[in-house]
């Protein structure tokens, strides 16, 4: 094993039973806001924050990111991201 493959784990989301067959997109950006709710209620260090930011970069196209990075500091965020 290489020195740059012990250094990263990829990982994809895992199943989640409220999107069982349906397109990936809801289930982005649910991620995404139930992410910046978890470190706006615990705090960035809080571990089981990560998940949610290791499912949404998994799941959601970097542009789309970008986009609701912009929108989040922009306050144009088409969602609540309060706790």
């Amino acid at each position: 094993m290489s020195e740059l493959e012990s250094k990263y784990v990829l990982q994809t989301a895992g199943f989640d039973a409220r999107f069982p067959n349906t397109n990936q997109t809801r289930h982005c950006f649910q991620n995404y806001t139930d992410y910046f709710k978890c470190i706006a209620a615990k705090g960035e260090d809080f571990a089981p924050c990560k998940q949610f930011k290791r499912a949404y970069n998994s799941l959601c196209p970097n542009e789309w990111i970008q986009r609701f990075d912009e929108q989040r500091e922009n306050g144009t965020f088409p969602a609540s991201l309060e706790p």
